[in-house]
């Protein structure tokens, strides 16, 4: 018992511990997705998701150790994924893997938890539209948490990049690849204030956030 005081202890002493730690032990429902799929970037992805919104994302390699960090995501998209599970009785008796010979495509799991009791289903590729939409708002919530990850890793280790990995981040704007994008606005901001980064990079993420701005 004091071993466990103790670790929840330093825990809540991490960034971003103390959220992390409140949103274990939430009492609301919440969803969790999971994607395995070797050599793909990310390998392993992991994003969970209470009825208010509040939750976590992970993504590493498959031999390192999880780094999740704590994710807000807007009230609107958290019922749109609780109203997408529910249309699937929250993941109880459902099938949703394909019986069509496909890849490997990544297993993923949807898990539903409420009141200490979990549904889960997995699946490598599924026909349900209502699962593929679902399956699809997470995957945008990830490729926008990877495009934070990859501009803050640029920031502090390789400066130069920023203007390359901004141009992606606006192509993939076009391609309506994300979801939650005002989570990047924080760190657009440091780049587009910051004169150590070069003009181009200041100029893109000014215009990101711009767009931003527009879409809300």
């Amino acid at each position: 018992m004091g071993f466990l005081c103790l670790a929840t202890a330093s825990l809540a002493l991490l960034p971003g511990g103390s959220a992390l730690a409140a949103q274990e032990a939430s009492p609301l429902p919440r969803i969790t997705f999971t994607k395995t799929l070797k050599g793909s970037q990310p390998e392993y992805l992991k994003v969970r998701i209470d009825s208010s919104g509040a939750g976590m994302y992970d993504s590493h390699k498959l031999e390192d150790p999880p780094a999740p960090r704590p994710l807000q995501i807007s009230a609107g998209t958290a019922a749109q994924i609780f109203s997408l599970a529910h249309s699937l009785n929250d993941f109880r008796s459902v099938t949703l893997e394909s019986r069509r010979k496909v890849a490997n495509m990544g297993m993923k799991t949807l898990a539903y938890e409420t009141s200490g009791q979990v549904n889960k289903v997995q699946f490598n590729y599924t026909e349900n539209a209502t699962a593929h939409q679902l399956e699809d708002v997470f995957e945008k919530i990830s490729n926008m948490e990877e495009r934070v990850s990859q501009l803050e890793y640029g920031m502090k280790y390789d400066p130069l990049s920023l203007p390359q990995d901004l141009r992606q981040i606006l192509q993939g704007m076009d391609d309506h690849i994300f979801l939650e994008m005002e989570l990047m606005v924080p760190t657009l901001e440091k780049i587009s204030s910051n004169p150590r980064y070069l003009h181009l990079a200041q100029s893109r993420a000014q215009e990101i956030m711009q767009r931003i701005q527009e879409n809300k």
